[in-house]
């Protein structure tokens, strides 16, 4: 296989190019589709079903697999949607330094889906029936939080025994084993307006009350145990000379385990249950919306797999854990064994010095295709 896709490195390229040069942020949702019209056109043409699921809001998600497969037991997870905002691609269009390529979304994740199609071209052209064995979801909302293809990957995950994430390797190479989950919220509070210089006594100053929970909120923090709560963003007040009768505050937190949840979740409404500056009103909302992904024995197990083969090609496979979210979380939770990280290397994502490794293109594509194959001749 590394032959045919060695031949075919530079028609890759071309299709990173193809696919870099549209604006696809998780908003556009013509953009989105358009990039789903095209992997739906080149999968059909290489005899796979494409189900679309329409959305209103998002891009439609696309769920493919072969039309000869018989109920596949991997589930290959990648997103079509970007965090740029439409225009970028004019102003930054795909183009190569070195061996390096450049371009809005180049990693994240739009070499990625050129290193699965061309890892299903390879299988085809060897004479291999793994891509018989895949289910795959395309998504278009993963970069907000995958809110409406969450309840769609949790379906289609049922009953697989592996999930392979293409989002992209580190900058060192490593995969990813194991992620935090995430949770946001937002705290809303409500004081009483008064004029700060004649009647400052009569105001209940928000603000004031915010920066009391700003403080008890970041001592929940354990590094050592993988929990951070971090305030990002607050606003309030209506002018320096009025106590200010609003503030909020949004909150990203995260976790290393789900049994850290309920006791974080309990720390939380009870900083929130109760006002430090009398008078003043608190609301506390939000959830905990993507689940950590733990690194256990299934985990284990699929990565010593992934590393053989790596070993076998020549190419050490190194993991790691990682604070960011993914999909993952979501296969991983229902107790699939799920290795992430799976695309090709580069780094920088959601910037402008976004990049992509050009030789890491046809090895981790080699990886991911002898992957699929191994996997699929493995027995129980």
């Amino acid at each position: 296989m590394e032959s045919f896709l060695q031949l075919h490195q530079k028609e890759m390229l071309l299709f990173i190019k193809r696919l870099v040069n549209i604006d696809s942020g998780s908003h556009n949702k013509k953009g989105v589709d358009s990039i789903g019209q095209i992997l739906e056109d080149c999968y059909k043409e290489l005899g796979f079903n494409v189900f679309i699921e329409e959305q209103e809001e998002y891009g439609n998600h696309l769920i493919i697999e072969h039309k000869d497969a018989k109920e596949p037991k991997i589930i290959i997870l990648a997103h079509m949607d970007t965090v740029y905002p439409k225009g970028t691609a004019m102003v930054r269009p795909f183009h190569i330094k070195g061996n390096r390529a450049y371009g809005p979304g180049v990693i994240d994740m739009k070499a990625s889906h050129a290193a699965l199609l061309y890892a299903v071209k390879a299988l085809k052209n060897e004479g291999y029936k793994g891509y018989k064995n895949i289910r795959l979801v395309f998504n278009s909302d993963e970069e907000v939080g995958s809110p409406t293809s969450r309840e769609i990957i949790e379906r289609e995950a049922k009953g697989k025994k592996y999930a392979l994430v293409l989002e992209p390797a580190r900058k060192d190479g490593s995969i990813v084993s194991a992620r935090r989950g995430k949770g946001n919220y937002t705290l809303i509070v409500e004081g009483k307006a008064a004029h700060s210089g004649i009647e400052p006594e009569k105001g209940r100053s928000a603000i004031e009350e915010l920066a009391h929970k700003i403080i008890q909120l970041h001592e929940l923090s354990d590094h050592e145990k993988g929990i951070s709560v971090n305030v990002g963003l607050i606003e309030g007040g209506s002018s320096a000379n009025t106590v200010s009768d609003h503030a909020e505050a949004h909150i990203d937190v995260r976790i290393k385990e789900m049994k850290q949840v309920k006791l974080l979740e309990k720390r939380l409404e009870k900083i929130c249950s109760s006002s430090d500056v009398a008078g003043t009103k608190i609301i506390l909302e939000g959830e905990m919306n993507r689940p950590p992904m733990e690194k256990n024995k299934k985990t284990c197990k699929l990565l010593s797999i992934i590393q053989d083969v790596g070993e076998e090609l020549g190419v050490e496979i190194e993991d790691t854990a990682t604070g960011g979210g993914s999909d993952a979380s979501y296969t991983s939770s229902l107790g699939v064994a799920t290795i992430d990280g799976l695309g090709p290397v580069g780094g920088n994502a959601h910037s402008e010095k976004e990049y992509l490794e050009i030789p890491s293109l046809v090895e981790r594509t080699l990886l991911l295709a002898t992957v699929i194959e191994r996997l699929s001749r493995s027995e129980g």
